[in-house]
């Protein structure tokens, strides 16, 4: 593929390994610090949380089924000096203590770290229950909080390194299921810094999370029809890099936001409030309109939901016609 940007040394012909695996691996590099601490609510193998917690139990506290509970004691923690990983899915947490989180860990500016796991629909069988969907939206109307959806395996590794250095509460969200890879160890990943992964002159796709790689492939196939496009990993929603979607938009003059979640306060919504006050162009978004997602396979609830390659595709040829 043309434009491919070589300084983030990407590599999309390797086999497709969970995102949830990359936050579990750094967690055990960064056991080595005594401050590391990781909280769990009974999904330890779920969030890949079991390494750590086998190699260091010190560090670990299991608190059960009990969310709340689990960041209230996650600040009480940062509190004292610990850097705290409050771990669950998304569904639960931030989707059952958003208000501990608000009042004890964002007004206090709490140095903790929330993720959460099987978010999007590409859940998958779990169905709509556990399919977060509002995350991104409650979390980042959230003063002092950073949220971040990294894209594969090697990104969800340095975000989790990176939030564990960064001073202040912060959100991560990633998948369930097995995705593709796009960086490498040799990526650079900087919190607030989006990647033009593609360069492109005639229509911008800013994605975050794993749909990315379905930006690069509906490049691919625009490439064939005469249209070249930019694709942006817009991996931290908050704070959103302005100044490279600005960029891109003088560039291209038309933008679709790609997201596993609802459109209402998500990352096209980010974009579109940005713009609109700056630099108003045509803007698509593609996510949940409004609607619970279902249960089934991963890659049909893309398809059923409208965030596939091809859809992705359809949408680039009609705003670009």
């Amino acid at each position: 593929m043309k434009g491919i940007n070589k300084n983030l040394h990407l590599n999309f012909d390797r086999q497709l390994v969970p995102t949830r695996s990359g936050y579990g691996d750094a967690l055990v590099e960064l056991g080595r610090s005594k401050k590391i601490m990781v909280l769990c609510a009974d999904l330890k193998e779920s969030t890949k949380v079991d390494k750590f917690a086998k190699k260091y139990p010190q560090q670990y506290v299991e608190m059960g089924v009990a969310e709340q509970n689990l960041v209230t004691v996650a600040s009480g923690l940062a509190a004292v000096g610990k850097i705290p990983f409050a771990s669950s899915y998304a569904a639960f947490c931030p989707g059952r203590c958003w208000e501990q989180i608000r009042t004890t860990i964002c007004y206090n500016n709490q140095n903790v770290k929330i993720i959460g796991a099987h978010a999007g629909v590409s859940v998958g069988p779990d169905g709509a229950t556990h399919q977060m969907l509002e995350d991104i939206a409650i979390m980042r109307a959230l003063p002092n909080m950073v949220v971040i959806v990294p894209a594969d395996y090697e990104q969800t590794k340095k975000a989790t390194i990176a939030i564990a250095k960064y001073k202040g509460p912060c959100y991560m969200r990633f998948a369930r299921s097995a995705s593709q890879q796009m960086t490498t160890s040799k990526t650079p990943f900087t919190i607030g810094k989006a990647q033009i992964l593609k360069e492109g002159k005639d229509i911008v796709l800013i994605a975050a999370g794993p749909v990315v790689a379905e930006c690069m492939q509906a490049a691919q196939d625009l490439e064939k029809k005469g249209i070249n496009a930019m694709v942006i990993n817009s991996h931290t929603i908050k704070p959103l890099d302005k100044a490279t979607i600005l960029m891109a938009a003088k560039k291209c003059k038309k933008i679709i936001t790609v997201e596993e979640g609802q459109i209402t306060g998500g990352l096209g919504g980010a974009v579109t409030e940005f713009l609109s006050e700056v630099y108003p162009i045509p803007i698509k978004r593609i996510g949940m309109k409004d609607r619970f997602g279902e249960s089934g396979e991963p890659v049909e609830l893309l398809k059923k939901f409208g965030f596939s390659a091809e859809h992705i595709l359809r949408a680039a040829l009609k705003i670009c016609n």
